[in-house]
């Protein structure tokens, strides 16, 4: 095994709740004592309905929040320690769910070169990193275009070659495709996986579209600010009931194999992909 990227310990976050006129009314914990470990090069899922705390944790990763409570270390740094900031973010990159919120450049190519721009990287090596951060999305024919004239897919994937170009070794998505058609779902997920084979970087996907990890190594589901499943994605989607009690979907392929199992077919528990099925479904007699 590689190095550890992200390790949370007894993590915990609460914040104020008010009422109408400002005042303290008690306290709601939004993270409630996560541990979650992110190997080097790991493809790593945090599943979650709206409202599980999936999103906060997202933005621990990043020190956007610091813990309340426990211990959050990105790339062996703990977040909390103000003068290890800089080092944590330029670990680990974020991804937002609205590309138009991280997109600022007129010109692509521009926008791609700001972040290495920010971190004080020489001017030639920025372009070189624009050059190799477009390209690893498949946008290196769109470096002349206008951000607004792109569909949403490819801000998305211009946004993540931004995060490309810093080089960090960590990349947070969270909910990256959430406001993107079927299509553009796709691409994004294309490329963060191709991006992980070619630089092996580490990357934590946030999430409650089921088909989006079906690849990863390992795979959280949150709820209520706690971690309440963990493994592999068959170990996972074999739990077919018990996601549905997080009000979480399963893959339709899952359903359809978990109904015919119930049925007294000799198929086996977590199956994630249509050609897996067919292929159990032909050896029968």
């Amino acid at each position: 095994m590689g190095r550890t990227m992200i390790q949370t310990e007894k993590l915990i976050f609460e914040y104020e709740r008010r009422d109408e006129e400002g005042n303290v009314t008690g306290t709601s914990r939004a993270i409630d004592q996560v541990d979650l470990e992110a190997v080097e090069g790991q493809f790593i899922a945090i599943l979650g309905h709206n409202g599980s705390g999936k999103s906060t944790l997202a933005k621990h990763m990043n020190a956007i929040l610091v813990p309340t409570g426990g211990t959050m270390w990105v790339d062996g740094r703990n977040t909390k320690e103000p003068e290890e900031l800089w080092n944590v973010r330029q670990s680990a990159g974020m991804v937002f769910q609205n590309p138009d919120n991280q997109i600022i450049g007129t010109v692509v190519e521009e926008d791609v070169g700001f972040g290495p721009e920010n971190l004080g990287v020489p001017t030639d090596e920025i372009w070189q990193r624009v050059e190799e951060s477009l390209k690893a999305v498949g946008m290196i024919s769109y470096r002349h275009h206008s951000p607004n004239k792109l569909s949403g897919g490819q801000k998305q994937r211009v946004a993540i070659a931004g995060v490309v170009a810093m080089e960090p070794k960590c990349i947070v998505l969270d909910e990256p495709t959430a406001m993107l058609d079927p299509v553009g779902r796709k691409e994004v997920l294309k490329t963060v996986q191709k991006l992980r084979e070619k630089k092996g970087v580490t990357v934590i996907l946030i999430t409650h579209y089921m088909e989006e990890v079906i690849d990863a190594d390992k795979i959280y589901v949150m709820d209520h600010g706690h971690i309440v499943m963990e493994g592999t994605p068959k170990e996972i989607f074999s739990r077919v009931d018990e996601l549905k009690s997080f009000r979480l979907d399963v893959p339709q392929v899952t359903l359809l194999a978990d109904e015919l199992k119930k049925r007294g077919l000799a198929i086996p528990e977590g199956i994630l992909r249509k050609e897996e099925l067919v292929n159990y479904l032909c050896q029968l007699d």
